[in-house]
């Protein structure tokens, strides 16, 4: 089943349940579908391109929380950590740091990394081989530290 049949099938649970956190996570994530099938000018788009979307939507609002959270809205903070949670019930079990280090290591191996420079080699093939397994911050902060 297409993650977004999963998406839809969960709104229809949220509405009969009445729980308006999630119904809102997933009408702005079904909405966020909707816009990329338009702009790829079909009805279908990949998974990957489906986890890239529930991955930017998670993003969006644990950014949104800390800004609030540091002006003191935890009135505000609250329900966007809510809807995160919502929507990463999507995403596949994010790898631990110990296992994104191990790959990394793998990576840097298998291209002959030597340094700082081959930092952009290391993070392209880490990025498509963990593509939704983790985040790119983490990626990137564990190449930096495995190079330097």
């Amino acid at each position: 089943m297409s993650l977004q049949k999963q998406v839809m099938d969960k709104m229809k649970e949220a509405m009969k349940s009445k729980d308006t956190v999630a119904l809102t996570a997933l009408r702005a994530l079904k909405s966020a579908f909707m816009l990329a099938n338009t702009e790829t000018g079909s009805d279908k788009v990949s998974e990957a391109d489906e986890l890239k979307i529930i991955q930017k939507q998670v993003k969006q609002r644990k950014d949104s929380a800390v800004v609030f959270s540091q002006q003191g809205r935890a009135d505000l903070a609250d329900p966007e950590l809510a809807e995160a949670a919502v929507l990463e019930q999507f995403l596949p079990e994010a790898l631990s740091e110990d296992e994104i280090e191990k790959v990394v290591n793998e990576t840097i191996v298998k291209v002959g990394a030597e340094g700082m420079k081959d930092m952009g080699k290391v993070m392209g093939m880490v990025s498509k081989q963990l593509a939704g397994k983790a985040d790119g911050k983490t990626i990137s902060m564990i190449v930096k530290k495995s190079l330097a």
